[in-house]
Parts: C-alpha cells; structure tokens; sequence
C-alpha cells in the first residue's frame, strides 16, 4: 500500500494518555474490571454557575472573534494577573479549544530548539517533532523533585547554536505530581540567555498547598502562561484554552492568530461564553473542597504503595504520583505495564511515555477514578477526609491500590 505520510510524523504513535483511556473502556465493555489509573480527566463536575452560564448561551450561533471574545480575554486577564502579579490586557490573551492546540500551533510555527524535562507531558515531544522542531531533553532527578536544575539548563544552552530556545515547564507537573521549588533560579538563566519559557499552569490551580506560583513572577517579560478549564473546572470536554502572552513577544501572538484562523477559526461561542462565568466568579469553595479530596485520595495512594519495592513522593498537586518499581523481571516500563494491567487490571502508562529510559521501571499513576461529585456532596467542612471516606467514595482508588501493592510484593 502506498504511503502518503510526510516522513517526519510516519512513526508517531497515537496520544499514549488518549490510547490508555479508550483500551481501558474497551476492556470495560468485555466485561473485566478495570482500575483507571492510567487517563488524566477530572474527576469533579463543572461548577453549577458554570453550567448554568452554558445553558443561558447554547443558542449563541455567531463565530466568535479568532483571538477570543474581548469578555472573555478581559476576564482571563484580570485572572491570571489577580495570582501572578502580571499585568496582562485583553491584547495579550488568544483562546482556543484546549490549551493543546495552542502548544501545537506555537511549536508549529517555532523556528528554533525545544528544552524539555524529563519526564513531561506526553505530547510535547510530538508536537516538536511535528514543528519539526530539535528538541533536547533535560536530565532530573528526584532529589531535585523532577525538575530541571538552573546548572542544567545553562549546560544545555551553552551547548547550543540555535539561540532561538523555548523551555517548557509544567508545575504542579504531570506526570510526577511535583511542584518546582526553584522557579526564581530557573528564570533567571532563562533571562540571561533570552530562552521563551511556556509555562503550562494547567493543574496550578490544583496545588494542594492552595498557592499559585508561577514563574512568569520572576520572568514575565519572557514567559507565555498557557491554561483552560479542564484540570480546575473539570471541563475537559469543553476544550477551552489559553494563552498569555507578554508584550514582548507580540509577534509569536500575531502568528499564533493567523494560524488559529486558518485552523480552528474560532473556539464556540456558548463555551466561551461561559468561560467567562468560569473566570470571573468566585469558585474558591468549589477549589478548595476539590483540591482537599485529591490531595486526601492521592496521600493515600502514596501511602499505602511505598515499600522496599515501590520509590514514590508525595503528590503535591494535581492528579498523578510516579511510582518506580524496584523490579528485575522486566526489561521496559512498557512491559511491565502490560503485564499490570493484564493481571490485574490496573491500567498505568509507562514512564517512557514521558521521556524516560525505557529500562527504568516507571509509571504515571492517575488517582482520579472515583465519582467526584458524591465525594464533594458527602464531605463535612468540620471532618478529615479519612480512609472511611476515601473507602466509601474512591472504592476503585482503595481496590486498585491494594491489587498494584499485592502484585509489587510477589513480583
């Protein structure tokens, strides 16, 4: 058969965190029991004012302007500077459907070199290579919580040519769980040699601490924020990005705008409208019981699979802990997570994925199978979250841990 696929892109495999989720249901619908630890999505409903703000907006039919409503990018402005200190216009704000597509965009038009940590995201690696973009991976540790060190980056960059640099950081970060402790050191290598950083906040909503740190603090003239509302707001679905983008760097948003309405043309109109609601109304309590339930439910996660055979930190925001097990009987991370999945049906991606060693025995665990909105109805401002609540309401979250426990031990 004759192949029509530009060489580039012929061995990219579909999204490993999409592919992990329709396996796990198709698996579900075989009839096997299956513990989703593997997908990513939120596991709490969209705040009601949100949904009300959709359905008061589903006959809204115009397109919408290609950078996004100027309510919209108003309200996204006054948000991200209320916890960041920037002080972004509308002018610096463009929406699209999810933040991916802006990321794909920006490295589509990006003339220059990657720096990406190991391990990160699935799809920024793709999307380099798509752009056809060099991209380099910046070694981490665990004693430096998964993040790049400022040392790191400067070796990296001195060696090389191109000078056009993007750094891509992601904190609270997926898949480690980690949050960077050392943003102010890292922007200031990223200054000094005229690196563009994208932060991608995400999950920085979900800090369990409930702090929004964002390296665009010490960096915002050089630093592009990039977010939306499926990790906070649990509307994944809804596909609603952005991102800001300092004065500076007005040329890559007049690209990104060209290329937005040659692609996506516009994100719809009753999500952005709604958005707005999202971004102006006060969801602090919603936050703050969402993000008490995931730092609850992954602490017991934590606790309950470290051992002499599993090395995992502390979760410290968003979704996922990165276990690595002390195993010698598998030669991949792949291996060892078909292997889990088959004999116990827990469904984890493989380290990887995400820029690892295919030798080291690391997975991306996601603690987010559980009916969030009968948790959040069920909690009591005054009570812990305790095992009998995370038992009661997270019962997969309880089982599969103590399935992936037992099979760690007789490994």
């Amino acid at each position: 058969m004759k192949d029509y696929t530009k060489k580039n892109i012929k061995f990219l495999k579909p999204s490993a965190t999409l592919a992990i989720n329709e396996k796990s249901k198709e698996l579900i619908l075989k009839g096997k029991k299956v513990y989703k630890f593997g997908f990513g999505q939120s596991p709490f409903p969209v705040p009601e004012g949100v949904v009300s703000a959709l359905k008061k907006n589903a006959h809204k039919k115009e397109y919408m302007p290609i950078q996004g409503s100027l309510e919209l990018r108003e309200a996204i402005a006054k948000y991200i500077n209320k916890r960041t200190n920037n002080s972004f216009t509308s002018e610096n704000i463009i929406v699209s459907p999810g933040s991916k597509e802006m990321m794909f965009l920006l490295q589509l038009s990006f003339d220059g070199d990657i720096l990406l940590p190991a391990p990160s995201w699935v799809s920024y690696e793709p999307h380099a290579i798509i752009g056809g973009n060099k991209l380099h991976w910046l070694e981490t540790s665990r004693e430096n919580n998964w993040f790049p060190t400022p040392e790191a980056i400067e070796k990296k960059t001195k060696d090389l040519k191109n000078k056009n640099i993007i750094l891509i950081l992601n904190s609270p970060n997926n898949p480690s769980g980690s949050s960077c402790k050392n943003f102010e050191g890292i922007a200031k290598v990223a200054k000094k040699y005229g690196i563009i950083i994208l932060s991608d906040e995400i999950y920085t909503e979900l800090n369990f601490d409930r702090e929004y740190r964002s390296v665009s603090q010490y960096y915002p003239d050089g630093t592009i924020i990039s977010s939306g509302l499926s990790k906070w707001c649990g509307a994944g679905g809804w596909r609603l990005g952005f991102f800001a983008i300092p004065k500076k760097l007005n040329s890559v948003l007049k690209t990104l705008k060209t290329l937005s309405s040659e692609s996506f043309t516009a994100v719809s109109s009753p999500i952005q409208l709604a958005a707005v609601e999202a971004f102006q109304g006060n969801y602090s309590d919603y936050l703050n019981k969402t993000t008490a339930i995931l730092d609850a439910v992954g602490n017991y996660v934590y606790d309950n699979l470290k051992s002499n055979k599993v090395l995992i930190q502390k979760p410290e925001g968003g979704f996922y802990l990165m276990p690595e097990f002390l195993i010698k009987k598998f030669s991949t991370s792949e291996e060892m997570c078909s292997v889990i999945l088959k004999e116990t049906g827990v469904a984890l991606l493989p380290g990887s994925d995400f820029g690892f060693l295919k030798e080291q025995l690391i997975a991306r665990l996601s603690f987010t199978d559980f009916d969030g909105e009968k948790f959040m109805n069920n909690l009591n401002k005054n009570k812990k979250i305790d095992i009998n609540l995370i038992s009661k309401f997270a019962p997969k979250i309880v089982e599969g841990t103590k399935k992936l426990k037992t099979w760690s031990e007789s490994a």
